[in-house]
């Protein structure tokens, strides 16, 4: 899943151990889903969207995915 936490972080000059910390995962949790490697349950995308006072669509785009899945839920 697509994400903008790298850029919301540089632009709040947070390490991604910063990040971490304030939302109670490890620095490997914020890498792994920057990175595209993992994607957040639920209440993490929550806390995440919290932190920087954002809509969760306004941090992850789930992209195609979200959309294969909508088009095989339709059929």
């Amino acid at each position: 899943m697509k994400n903008r936490l790298r850029v919301l972080r540089a632009e709040r000059d947070w390490s991604q151990a910063d990040l971490a910390d304030r939302v109670d995962v490890s620095r490997q949790t914020i890498n792994a889903i920057e990175t595209g490697k993992y994607d957040p349950s639920l209440p993490l995308a929550f806390a995440l969207a919290r932190v920087f006072g954002l809509a969760i669509e306004t941090i992850f785009d789930p992209g195609f995915e979200a959309d294969e899945e909508t088009r095989v839920a339709n059929a």
